[in-house]
């Protein structure tokens, strides 16, 4: 029969459909990089959310009365509800080290109720492999996620792991004829395999995801509801672009954003938000303007029709940013405001989840559901603007004061689907606590290089506080959830943290070696291997995790046959692991891991060869990441970005808390779906690498194969 909590889901979603007849505004149809935009009328809107209202009516007993039958004979599920609560980077010897200063007294509850366990992590540790392999229960060789970027062989040029987005014409179809109307983006998640929560919706179990990374664009699946995560672009089409405005002179760009000169007339100020691509390929624009009011510190800004009012380092709500054809929310701070400069800090333009220019929900009008019922939130994938704190656009306070706001959104999404789903499966990821630890590390290192110039004082316990918050959110959670011994609460994270003080480029050592190789006359190369001579190079990075051969019959260039692939690669692990730092004289890498040793996936022979375990301190520098080759090999990082995890995985293992006691001391990130499945009476698929966490222990094979899985200890300072 048909469940009544669905039921109650279903008419506050009706509702909220029918409730757009009368306030939508026209929609964007497609948005592509450098695309332009087809725009869809407002009546196509009003037709497809009357479409969607009266078939969800219309179908309803239909489905209803199906799985009653399909449900005959299934397992019964062990449990009613599972909730797994993501904490990105959230460490346990930081955990461990603040529980014992009691800080983190109802985390310590929890574990002594049930369990608390360190989580090994994906190999490589970054959060785009860690978060697939929780989703699907295999290692990167099988959901084809190594990093966030990944090389095209034939171009050697930098492109998303995770999606790929085409431009292809689109056609009115009048069936005699196809008449021209236009472009449209197709959009294509890269990640392989397929999430545990497709498995429950075949099995009519609901899942509700919110903000699980590598989710973009969002897949259909049966029985749940999905808003997407990491990886969601901006309007632009970019994973953040930031728009500073200033008074002085500044340089004109900055990595993740664009500065732009204003002149202050009086106390006003004019200018213009740049947006996406319009017809003619050129970016669009919005006016905006702002009136400040001296005497009582309160400033006016206004974007298209609407006006809002606030300080300085006070944050607007999210406004709507309009452009022909589409629209997106950003939020407007005044960083400086006194009688001579003015600065202004415009984060990246989301995309409106009212209005969504990209699929970045299922179905479609979830997001739109979720901003009726809660209001406007952020929707970029990476929504907390590390590199405007990174290019001191802004500074701590306002990073904090953005990073915090979303944590609030974020938990109202949290709330709002434990309400919902009182029975099946929940997950919620909070990015807050990676952000946080990535800008603020260096506050735990007195002598970090990214210290010199800065603050060191004001901000020294904001990585404490972060974790006495979390304890202070897991009661929430578990008031939420009440006494119910049929839910299984989880909290966990991808991966922990360590410091991040002397970058690598690996580009730069390979060309020393004489595995890269520039073209005549060259001793570095910028960005993108622009000087790069392909036809003698035999290794090259990018990205933060490994070493790609330059392998004949698969890059465009290739050199090395594939009878020299494993010599090569054992040649460079050697010399690579005796790397010493000259500055200190510290062995740079614990170990270099030959891919082919670890993972034999179908999606192996696109990975990187060789996977760099750095020790701690240590990570790829900001231009190898970027495929430059620069002078020196070693650099100190002295950006606020100061902490990582792009290091050898048994070093920073994520966190397991559980309300009950599981089967081994060693559980990691791949065991997570299995145990899902299993709590719901599913069959877990033969592929999956993990194993379930209650009952007795099945391991057939462990996600990062032929890894010890005994975690390296975690000292206390982390450092």
């Amino acid at each position: 029969m048909a469940d009544p909590y669905r039921d109650r889901f279903l008419r506050r979603l009706i509702a909220g459909s029918l409730m757009l007849v009368t306030c939508t505004s026209p929609a964007l149809a497609y948005i592509g990089p450098g695309a332009g935009f087809a725009a869809a009328g407002s009546l196509l809107v009003l037709l497809g959310t009357f479409a969607l209202a009266f078939g969800i009516i219309l179908i309803w007993p239909i489905k209803a009365v199906v799985k009653v039958f399909t449900l005959r004979g299934k397992t019964k599920a062990k449990v009613k509800r599972v909730v797994v609560v993501g904490l990105d980077g959230f460490d346990p010897g930081l955990a461990e080290q603040f529980a014992e200063e009691g800080l983190m007294p109802n985390f310590k509850k929890l574990a002594d109720q049930g369990c608390f366990s360190r989580l090994a992590t994906a190999m490589p540790s970054i959060s785009p492999v860690a978060w697939s392999t929780y989703a699907t229960g295999v290692d990167a060789s099988r959901h084809n996620i190594y990093d966030f970027l990944t090389r095209d062989p034939c171009s050697y040029m930098p492109v998303l792991s995770s999606t790929d987005t085409r431009t292809v014409p689109r056609n009115l179809n009048l069936g005699f004829a196809k008449v021209p109307f236009g472009q449209r983006a197709i959009y294509k998640i890269l990640q392989k395999s397929q999430p545990f929560w497709k498995l429950l919706g075949a099995n009519h179990i609901w899942s509700s995801i919110i903000r699980v990374p590598i989710t973009f664009p969002a897949q259909k699946f049966k029985n749940g509801t999905l808003l997407s995560g990491m990886c969601v672009p901006d309007l632009q089409g970019t994973q953040g672009s930031f728009s500073f405005y200033s008074t002085k002179e500044r340089s004109g760009e900055h990595i993740g954003g664009q500065q732009f000169r204003i002149t202050r007339r009086g106390n006003t100020v004019e200018s213009k938000l740049k947006g996406p691509p319009g017809k003619d390929g050129h970016p669009m624009k919005c006016d905006f303007k702002v009136e400040l009011d001296n005497e009582s510190r309160r400033a006016k800004i206004t974007v298209g029709e609407e006006t809002v009012e606030v300080g300085p380092q006070e944050y607007t709500p999210w406004m709507e940013v309009p452009f022909e054809g589409v629209k997106g929310i950003a939020r407007i701070y005044l960083q400086t405001w006194d009688d001579t400069d003015l600065e202004i800090y415009v984060t990246p333009i989301n995309i409106d989840p009212e209005d969504p220019a990209m699929p970045i929900s299922h179905p479609l009008v979830y997001s739109i559901y979720l901003a009726k019922m809660l209001g406007k939130y952020a929707t970029l994938g990476l929504a907390e603007d590390t590199w405007a704190l990174n290019e001191r656009v802004i500074d701590e306070k306002a990073f904090l004061d953005q990073a915090w706001l979303i944590f609030e959104e974020r938990k109202k999404q949290l709330w709002e689907v434990l309400d919902k789903t009182p029975k099946g499966f929940v997950t919620c990821v909070f990015d807050t606590t990676d952000r946080i630890s990535h800008m603020f590390y260096r506050y735990l290192d007195p002598t970090h290089p990214a210290n010199k110039g800065k603050d060191t004082e004001t901000y020294k316990n904001v990585i404490r506080d972060l974790y006495a918050k979390m304890d202070e959110f897991l009661v929430e959670v578990r008031e939420k959830l009440g006494d119910d011994e049929d839910t299984v609460l989880m909290v966990i994270s991808d991966h922990g943290f360590c410091n991040f003080r002397r970058g690598v480029n690996l580009n730069t050592w390979l060309r020393d070696e004489g595995y890269l190789v520039l073209k005549e006359g060259e001793t570095t190369s910028p960005d993108w291997f622009a000087k790069v001579d392909w036809e003698k190079t035999r290794a090259f990075t990018l990205g933060l995790t490994g070493i790609f051969l330059n392998r004949q019959g698969r890059e465009r260039d290739g050199i090395v046959p594939a009878s020299d692939v494993e010599a090569l690669s054992a040649e460079i692990k050697g010399k690579l692991e005796k790397l010493v730092d000259p500055a200190s004289g510290d062995v740079v890498v614990n170990e270099v891991f030959l891919t082919k040793n670890h993972h034999d996936g179908p999606y192996a022979d696109l990975a990187p060869e060789l996977l760099i375990g750095y020790k701690r301190g240590f990570r790829h520098s900001w231009d190898c990441a970027t495929g430059a080759v620069s002078e020196e090999i070693f650099t100190d990082n002295t950006k606020s970005w100061s902490g990582d995890h792009c290091v050898d995985p048994r070093l920073v293992p994520g966190v397991f808390w559980c309300n009950r006691k599981i089967n081994t001391d060693e559980p990691s990130l791949g065991d997570i779906a299995p145990t899902t499945l299993e709590l719901f009476g599913v069959d877990i698929p033969g592929y999956m690498q993990g194993a379930p966490l209650f009952g007795e222990r099945k391991v057939t094979r462990k996600v990062t194969d032929k890894l010890p899985t005994k975690q390296v200890d975690t000292p206390k300072e982390n450092v």
